[in-house]
């Protein structure tokens, strides 16, 4: 099975000035998926693989966050902040006329969603935090790999997959080239290296534990149990601060159970919002 694909139409919408590009596939309440923030990181590449699992559930919305694909903005000064991320997918719902909708997030994503839940908690009907920042402070050596991706080679594209995932899963040559082409980019790599900044200074990547413990969206946390890039533990904190959330782990994976369980990934997700529906 290839690692990479079309997931669904392919579309370019405008998000609060910035060009943002989108895969949409599948009819019914709106599902959106957002990535991580690793080096070569996109929707189609990162999402693809969960597209056949949820699209007869869902209207499945994958986007490219800002900074990442063919999300880079024009502007030369544009901040690559945490604030900036939540900024820019408050856009992309307005540019599609979502008022509300359900989010999958995983690492840097998860972030993301759970910032707007921070800020705008009438828009999220739920939440899956995916191996999610959010309480990240300290730079483990696998997440060390992705802040020092700063000269694009296949070599340190490889050692990125294979600190992100477990040592089961055989990530096809296509997924590896596809993520390093994407770094090929000079205007995405400018654009990483500005991010990757932003979270060395910033010290990593994370929200007051009291501000995260006031979100009461209907929230399920989502860890892969030999995840390296966020730990377990961290997943279990979620799921104490957040009072109206429930823990779901995955064996045998790491920090992408999007592309190593797609099956498993889609089928907590798809289980979590029926039940929470049909309460």
């Amino acid at each position: 099975m290839t690692d990479v694909r079309d997931p669904g139409r392919e579309h370019v919408v405008d998000a609060g000035g910035v060009k943002t590009r989108y895969w949409e596939s599948g009819t019914g309440e709106p599902l959106v998926l957002i990535h991580g923030g690793g080096a070569g990181a996109d929707a189609r590449g990162n999402w693809s693989g969960c597209f056949p699992y949820l699209t007869p559930h869902f209207r499945v919305i994958a986007y490219d966050m800002v900074g990442f694909g063919q999300s880079v903005p024009d502007n030369p000064d544009f901040a690559f902040t945490q604030p900036s991320r939540i900024d820019h997918l408050a856009a992309f719902l307005d540019a599609l006329g979502l008022e509300r909708a359900s989010f999958v997030g995983n690492s840097m994503g998860g972030a993301t969603a759970l910032g707007l839940a921070m800020r705008n908690p009438e828009r999220i009907a739920t939440l899956t935090l995916m191996g999610s920042a959010g309480l990240t402070r300290q730079f483990s050596a696998e997440l060390s790999t992705m802040l020092d991706y700063t000269e694009p080679s296949l070599d340190g594209m490889r050692r990125i997959v294979g600190a992100l995932t477990h040592p089961r899963y055989q990530p096809s040559e296509e997924l590896v080239q596809y993520r390093y082409q994407l770094t090929q980019d000079n205007r995405v790599m400018d654009a990483y290296r500005a991010t990757m900044a932003w979270i060395r200074e910033q010290g990593g990547l994370f929200y007051p534990e009291e501000d995260i413990a006031r979100v009461k969206s209907k929230t399920l946390v989502v860890s892969g149990r030999e995840d390296q890039v966020v730990p377990l533990d961290l997943s279990v904190r979620f799921h104490q601060l957040l009072d109206n959330s429930r823990l779901c782990s995955i064996a045998h994976c790491g920090h992408w159970a999007m592309l190593e369980h797609p099956d498993k990934l889609a089928s907590a997700v798809v289980g979590f919002i029926d039940e929470e529906e049909n309460r």
